[in-house]
Formats: structure tokens, sequence, C-alpha cells
């Protein structure tokens, strides 16, 4: 009977109810006297050592979010980057932007080879220079992510600065293409480091989908020469005003002898024309009317009014034109290299 009595006071000295003694005679044992019994938390196996950039709450919040507005990268990445490099902001920075990259290369290598059918076509002006660009995803969905429409807006930009880079004395209009592995050797900008490849690897890595940088088309005109541009579903650029996003794209090349306020719009037909009607050549005002199956743009039926050819639709305008580029998006490889 002592014994069970003595294991019912052990089990009770446990929840801290009572005074434990020996078993038998004897005093109260020193470790368990009565009295209120201290809980203590079990010691965690590592101690975080807050750094010196943890030592206001206040400022340390405020670092977080600086570094998460500037980077766009989530809490939890850019509270490891502050950790790691000691709250300093700059080297943050740089940290989040090589963790991306080394991860959006690992993506891209995965995903490599998955079609790449959907995407945008980016058009951009400035002065005497226009740019057409072809970014491609896997999905429409994709291609509606911010996140893409900014990459498209890097390529478009980065495109801009290497036509301007091009010293060289215009008499006429200057036309060049590039292909994806040159569009992807280009420097991505003055605000950016590495090249287009580089910006296309981050975006993989934050979309984790296949993309390709796929072409690009560029022209620089002297005075007396206009590009009119259209772009098939345009929507702008959230943040470049002179950048138009869609799903086609033309460039109309034109000579003019004299700039009036009817030449934007003028443009703008005629690059409906060419995204419509898809001539393979200008042609010559001298040409036979063709039909529908007709491939010189001024002998085909004119987009807007099919009872007269572009040509006859040209010809009292004052323009002549001169060449034209047009990208779709997605269209297969010999189309796009048809130039």
């Amino acid at each position: 009977m002592s014994l069970l009595r003595s294991l019912r006071l052990c089990l009770l000295a446990r929840a801290g109810s009572c005074p434990v003694r020996a078993l038998g005679p004897g005093p109260v044992l020193p470790s368990l006297q009565a009295g209120p019994l201290l809980l203590q938390s079990p010691q965690p196996w590592h101690t975080f050592h807050a750094g010196p950039w943890l030592s206001s709450s206040a400022s340390s919040k405020e670092l977080l979010m600086k570094l998460r507005r500037r980077t766009g990268y989530s809490f939890v990445n850019c509270k490891k980057a502050l950790e790691t490099c000691g709250g300093d902001l700059k080297q943050a920075e740089s940290w989040l932007h090589k963790q991306a990259q080394k991860e959006g290369w690992s993506k891209a290598a995965r995903l490599h080879g998955r079609k790449t059918k959907e995407g945008l076509i980016g058009l951009l002006q400035e002065g005497n220079t226009t740019v057409l660009v072809e970014v491609n995803c896997e999905t429409d969905f994709v291609s509606r992510n911010l996140k893409f429409q900014q990459l498209v807006q890097q390529v478009a930009l980065g495109t801009l600065l290497h036509c301007q880079s091009l010293k060289d004395q215009l008499s006429t209009y200057s036309k060049g293409f590039l292909n994806s592995s040159e569009l992807s050797e280009l420097p991505a900008g003055r605000e950016r480091e590495g090249s287009l490849k580089d910006q296309l690897a981050l975006a993989i890595g934050r979309l984790g989908e296949n993309m390709t940088l796929k072409r690009a088309a560029w022209v620089k005109v002297p005075a007396g020469f206009y590009v009119g541009s259209y772009v098939h579903g345009a929507m702008h650029s959230p943040s470049l005003h002179n950048l138009v996003l869609g799903k086609y794209g033309a460039l109309v090349i034109c000579e003019t002898s004299e700039r009036n306020a009817n030449l934007e719009d003028l443009g703008r037909r005629l690059g409906q024309h060419v995204v419509g009607m898809a001539p393979l050549s200008v042609g010559s005002l001298d040409d036979e009317p063709g039909g529908e199956a007709e491939t010189k743009m001024l002998s085909q039926p004119y987009l807007l009014d099919p009872s007269i050819t572009l040509g006859q639709y040209v010809q009292p305008q004052g323009v002549s034109v001169v060449d034209f580029v047009r990208f779709e998006c997605g269209e297969g490889e010999e189309a796009a290299e048809a130039e």
C-alpha cells in the first residue's frame, strides 16, 4: 500500500500539486519542494543572433518594404537577402538578382524545347527610329502577365538602343533584322546588368514557362520619309507610353515630299492593310490589279475598300510606299525568315 501511495505522490508532484517526500521517513526533497512549478520551454537547437539591421523593428520593416518595392521579389526572399547581407540594401538587391538568375537559368534549361506559340509583338517608336519585336511564351495566360509584358518592353528598348548606336549617314531609309541569338546577346539597357538573355532567364524563373526572344526588326528614316505603324489588338505598356503591344504588328515605310496632318492616319491604314492582307512585296503602281490571292501590296484589293487597289488608294495621297515589315505572333520559322 505504501508503494502505491508513493507512486501517486510522484505523479502529483510532476503536475505540481503537492510536495514530494522520499520513500519512507525523511525530509522533503529540496528539488521538489512545495510551491508553483515553473515550466520552461526547451531551448532551440539554433539561437538566432539579430544583426545590426534588426536593431530597430521600424527601420528593418522599412528596409524590407524598400527592397520589396525595388525588386518585386517575395517578402521571404527579401528578408533572407537582408539577413545574409547584414542589412545592406544594395548588396541585398544584388544578392537577390544573382539568386533569381541561378534559378531562372535552371528553369530555362528544364523547360527548353517546349513549344512557344503564344506571346506578344511590341512596337516602339522614338524620333526617326522604329522597332518591332516578338517575344514568345507557352500560353496566352502568361502573355497577359505584367512581368511578361515588362520583358517585351525590355527587349524593345534593347533593340532601340542597339539601332540608335549604329553610326550611319542616312540618305535613304535603313532597315535591319535580328534573329533570336543576335537579339539575346544585346545589352539589357542602361539600368540593367547583363544581356537580354539574362532578362529572359529571370522571366522564365518568375513565371515558370518556356519563353523565347524570337526576332526583331528596326527602321531608321531621314527627312522626307515616314514610318506608318499598326498593332492589332493593341494595348499600351503600363510604364512606357510609346510602346504598343499586340498579336500582329506592321511598319510601312513611305517617302513623302511634305508632312501633313493626315500622314499618321494614312500610316495606320497602310499598316492595317499589311496586317490583314499579308503581302510579300510592295510591287509597283504599274502592276495589274490582282485578286484576293495577290501578294504584291500595291496590286492587292484595298482592305478597307476592296473596290479599288491599295495603289489606287495611295496615289492621290502624295506618298510613295517603298517598304514594309510584318510580324505575326507565333507564325512558323519559314514565314518569320521570309525577309
